[in-house]
């Protein structure tokens, strides 16, 4: 049962991904990752990962898909405005997708090793527990406060810095 969900989640996800970089339309581009944004939370809910799962969803389908969706807005693409790419630009894109796709599979082949069934560590810890995940986070002692805090006034500063880009100038007439 839980390999089927397993399979389809996946099949969900590629697809959405793959029509996410595929699709013409902005609009129906956020819409396809805000589809792989759920299933890989489903994902984290065959972990049995239930906190990650609602963060990953608050986080990356709530406040990231809204802040996308007002970047495309603001920016007013369309079709006409867009500069048709060059050969060499196309051809550079493509080399450095493929430089890219092998520098992951490779990092991924040699950061884990093939263990045999039953042979995994297990610490002891619950590291699924939000008591536990908090103070790993916000200890004092080696904690993400500071970083955290950093974050958040990065991403306010961003927000302001769209809002007085959104803003039209107003012309002076004498």
């Amino acid at each position: 049962m839980l390999t089927t969900v397993f399979y389809i989640l996946s099949a969900i996800t590629l697809a959405s991904a793959f029509l996410t970089i595929f699709t013409k339309n902005p609009i129906h581009s956020a819409i396809y990752l805000v589809i792989c944004f759920f299933s890989i939370a489903g994902h984290y809910l065959l972990f049995n990962a239930q906190f990650l799962a609602v963060v990953h969803i608050i986080v990356y389908s709530g406040a990231i898909m809204i802040l996308l969706l007002f970047t495309i807005m603001l920016m007013n693409l369309n079709k006409e405005d867009e500069k048709h790419k060059s050969g060499l630009t196309i051809l550079a894109a493509v080399a450095s997708f493929c430089l890219v796709a092998y520098v992951l599979l490779a990092a991924f082949i040699k950061s884990m090793p093939i263990l045999e069934k039953g042979d995994y560590y297990v610490s002891g810890e619950d590291y699924q527990s939000i008591k536990v995940l908090g103070q790993v986070l916000l200890d004092e002692k080696n904690g993400f406060m500071i970083p955290f805090e950093f974050a958040s006034v990065l991403l306010l500063v961003s927000m302001i810095g769209a809002v007085l880009l959104s803003k039209k100038e107003e012309k002076i007439s004498l």
